[in-house]
């Protein structure tokens, strides 16, 4: 048949081609769909070195573009801090107080009990030059008021703690992303090859509900993700070398375990978890020394201590963990992450049944050693290169969790993070909450937003910093996210 003929052929499918051929070329693209499977495994389209060098991984690699930044450090309030209550004074509260909400934001999560409009009990002041409004739970924070960008105007897409927590580290509500930790170490490396690039250290009481999918790598190679220390002793498990095994025989040991290791690996290409179990042996055996010497606090002087309240039962284990950052930090590890308040309720942030108490005794543990480690960085010199956050995963209602109570529900609609050091310009609050705190209305800033702007600190594009998997070119923002200019300085 001519393909004159063709043209007016009553077996020809929408797409102008024969039914046989249209099978032809649907069959064939099926291959293609398999290639490109084993290609973003091996992380072809991502121009990564075999997966197998799980070392290579985490080599140090350029920015996108020149930045102050080559550390951060993410200080999570676990369980959501008030805005109302800490660094977002609403006076309105105090005019309505007691009286019931009739606006048109949805208040109340799982069926919980809403009350009437609740004023903030603490007591807000101006401080520094800058007068930024910061409540009294916060004495020692405070008089940094003038590094602190405090972005009163985010909001998130839920209201649940295990949802908005991986929100706020992965970028979305689902399990299964890289963190941010991750996507940092996959675009900048490590400058200390005894040590990881991604540490966590997390409460006493408990981690975050939805556990390490806050600090997994996701579908990246396992290399990226982050490392959980423990904050008094041996920082991990099983680190130290047995008794009566000499360095020559564990190193004997190791080798002949590299060689049976990669044996296995070659006929397994691509498994990246493989590859960073072979890797992660290496490095335990070099943070065998390193990893102790940090977290020996033995080596600090006392003044030091009692400035990080290392002494004081209250603000003991946020102490440690804050002195052990610096530390970290001095040592070259890329992204710190801490969490204050683990578990759930009451032993986080999470102040249902007594917002007042809830927010005096976190606030009370984490506030001395937040200052200390700020007034260490800046001591130090590396403030000039360490991006500091804070915040938790959304805020609290400004209403008080059933008549009477002094607790708050969640609110995913406005909420306030930090953020100090280097890059950001600080003394300055950005975008604001309607009058009594319910919903953000001015400069809105999406977690997507904050991670574009976390990234650009760090000096990457989020656009840029993409992962090819499953067809597609994976980035933390997903597809949205715009820095949020007034940060930078």
């Amino acid at each position: 048949m001519t393909r004159a003929a063709l043209r007016f052929s009553p077996n020809l499918t929408p797409c102008r081609r024969t039914r046989r051929e249209f099978l032809w070329e649907v069959g064939g693209g099926f291959a293609g769909l398999a290639l490109i499977d084993l290609l973003s495994h091996d992380g072809f389209f991502a121009n990564q070195a075999s997966a197998a060098d799980a070392g290579y991984l985490l080599s140090p690699r350029k920015p996108h573009f020149a930045a102050k930044a080559k550390h951060a450090v993410f200080l999570f309030m676990n369980g959501a801090p008030s805005h109302v209550d800490t660094f977002d004074y609403k006076p309105a509260l105090s005019t309505f107080n007691n009286t019931p909400y009739k606006g048109d934001t949805a208040v109340g999560s799982n069926g919980r009990p809403i009350g009437n409009l609740m004023q903030t009990p603490f007591e807000f002041r101006k401080h520094g030059r800058s007068g930024l409004e910061i409540s009294s739970l916060f004495p020692h924070t405070s008089k940094f008021a003038d590094d602190l960008c405090v972005i009163r105007s985010l909001y998130t897409d839920t209201a649940a703690h295990a949802s908005g927590c991986l929100q706020m580290n992965t970028g979305s509500v689902q399990i299964g992303k890289p963190s941010l930790g991750a996507w940092l170490s996959y675009g900048l490396g490590t400058l200390h090859d005894s040590l990881p690039s991604f540490v966590v250290m997390t409460d006493p009481r408990g981690g975050p509900i939805s556990s390490a999918s806050n600090w997994t790598s996701g579908f990246m190679p396992a290399a990226y993700q982050g490392t959980l220390f423990r904050g008094q002793g041996a920082p991990l498990l099983d680190l130290a070398t047995p008794l009566g095994i000499s360095n020559r025989t564990q190193r004997d040991s190791l080798d002949l375990l590299a060689r049976l290791n990669q044996e296995h690996l070659q006929s397994r290409p691509g498994e990246s978890e493989l590859a960073a179990r072979i890797q992660s042996y290496e490095l335990a055996y070099r943070m065998q020394t390193t990893a102790a010497q940090v977290v020996d606090l033995d080596k600090e002087d006392a003044r030091t201590k009692e400035m990080y309240g290392v002494n004081n039962k209250l603000t003991a284990d946020f102490g440690r963990k804050c002195l052990i950052t610096r530390r970290l930090l001095e040592q070259g590890v890329r992204f710190v992450q801490l969490y204050s308040g683990g578990g759930h309720l009451e032993d986080t942030w999470d102040g249902h049944t007594n917002c007042i108490a809830n927010h005096k005794l976190h606030a009370g543990e984490t506030d001395q050693p937040i200052a200390a480690l700020m007034a260490d960085l800046k001591r130090t010199g590396l403030w000039d290169e360490t991006l500091i956050i804070w915040g938790g995963e959304f805020g609290r209602t400004p209403t008080s969790e059933g008549l009477g109570k002094p607790g708050r529900d969640h609110n995913p609609h406005g909420f306030s993070m930090w953020l100090a050091g280097a890059g950001v310009k600080g003394g300055q609050p950005i975008g604001a909450t309607d009058e009594l705190g319910f919903k953000a209305v001015q400069d809105r800033v999406h977690i997507s937003d904050l991670h574009a702007t976390i990234l650009h600190l760090m000096g990457l594009e989020h656009t840029r910093l993409t992962y090819f998997y499953q067809g597609l070119d994976q980035r933390l923002t997903g597809v949205r996210g715009k820095v949020v200019e007034k940060v930078l300085a």
